[in-house]
């Protein structure tokens, strides 16, 4: 594909820094999108750019001359009537002539008759319905999930996760950039949805054992109670029915636990495990880290 360039919204997340990352190292031109294109730190040759999605009129000035896009809201879910992140991006898309979207979603997409499901519904059937060729990613529980627990493991030894017995099988971000930068390149991934998982399952205690182990230090678990977890997502804002259908599907789905062969087929390379994405951060939970 010639060479052109590519627009990352959500260029400061763990998906999306890495997308930058794996864009720069392979010598395309690549345009990070930001709030705050003078604070965030990107690796030389990368143009940082303003855009607001709660700022419609800021959009178009970054999609300029954009032919590839990859879309990322960082919108709550439920936080207003539409996904209007979503909507914004995709209309700015349009108005710029993009030739290809590749779009940051969940792993059940629109799936299920919850808050979820219905938010998702909409935001994935604005980009398959928009007129340009797109590609949908579908990734489970990330593994950068973890990094919640830094503060605790700062303080001591004790780590309070909600949740801790629900297995999923966790995915590193930087497998989901790879093969949104597959999607992005190449003309192999058009108008198909993808989902994604990591390479073996774990619950978020298989998880902490791991972490330990690649820390080298004794970690100790405690389950925060349902209603702890609930009253901490509503007091993070959270709307109640979607705190309702986080929890239905925690407790009583299956949702992410499905082992998938999509990362190592299109990557051509087993997909990473949390064993090795806790040793390349480990640096990230240790005390030293804080200063």
């Amino acid at each position: 594909m010639a060479s052109s360039v590519i627009l990352v919204t959500g260029a400061t997340g763990h998906v999306g820094g890495a997308l930058v990352a794996q864009i720069v190292a392979h010598d395309q031109p690549v345009r990070a999108m930001t709030r705050r294109p003078d604070a965030v730190a990107v690796p030389p040759g990368v143009q940082a750019v303003y855009g607001d999605c709660d700022d419609p009129t800021s959009l178009d000035a970054a999609f300029d001359g954009v032919d590839r896009a990859f879309l990322m809201s960082a919108q709550a879910t439920c936080s207003a009537a539409h996904p209007t992140h979503d909507l914004h991006l995709v209309q700015a898309a349009q108005r710029a002539g993009v030739r290809h979207i590749v779009k940051l979603s969940v792993y059940s997409g629109g799936a299920g008759d919850d808050a979820i499901g219905a938010w998702h519904r909409e935001a994935e059937a604005a980009v398959m319905d928009c007129g340009i060729d797109w590609t949908l990613l579908r990734p489970g529980r990330f593994m950068s999930n973890a990094l919640h627990w830094a503060q605790m493991i700062h303080r001591g030894d004790t780590v309070r996760i909600p949740f801790a017995h629900r297995p999923a099988a966790p995915i590193d971000p930087a497998d989901v950039a790879a093969v949104a930068f597959a999607a992005l390149t190449t003309h192999d991934h058009r108008n198909v949805a993808y989902q994604m998982s990591g390479p073996e399952v774990l619950t978020p205690e298989g998880e902490l054992i791991v972490l330990a182990e690649a820390l080298g230090r004794p970690l100790r678990l405690v389950e925060s109670p349902i209603d702890e977890a609930r009253a901490g997502m509503y007091a993070a804002g959270m709307p109640r029915p979607v705190i309702d259908a986080i929890v239905s599907r925690v407790l009583e789905g299956r949702e992410g636990t499905e082992l998938l062969p999509t990362v190592a087929q299109i990557l051509r390379q087993p997909p990473t495990t949390f064993a090795q994405w806790a040793t390349a951060h480990a640096g990230l939970f240790t005390r030293t880290e804080l200063h």
